[in-house]
């Protein structure tokens, strides 16, 4: 099994499946609302200019999280 990174090394256009978010209090009740859960799959769409913060598709819809954030969402990359 892969070791677990997060998303913040996520390239624009992998793929990824969340595996556990380690944000506790209203943010990760937030990524929680936004359907970021276990098992979801994310794509990054791309990254501000500066990298901060990034574009990601989930669940159909373009959500930007800060790097600080999702720095703290543990994905496993899929392979192509």
């Amino acid at each position: 099994m892969e070791h677990p990174r997060n998303l913040s090394e996520l390239l624009p256009g992998q793929s990824a499946e969340v595996r556990s978010l380690q944000t506790v209090g209203p943010m990760r009740r937030r990524l929680l609302d936004l359907g970021l859960i276990e098992h979801t799959e994310v794509m990054c769409l791309g990254k501000s200019p500066l990298g901060d913060p990034s574009a990601y598709l989930i669940r159909g819809a373009v959500i930007a999280i800060r790097a600080k954030d999702s720095r703290q969402i543990l994905i496993n990359i899929k392979q192509t």
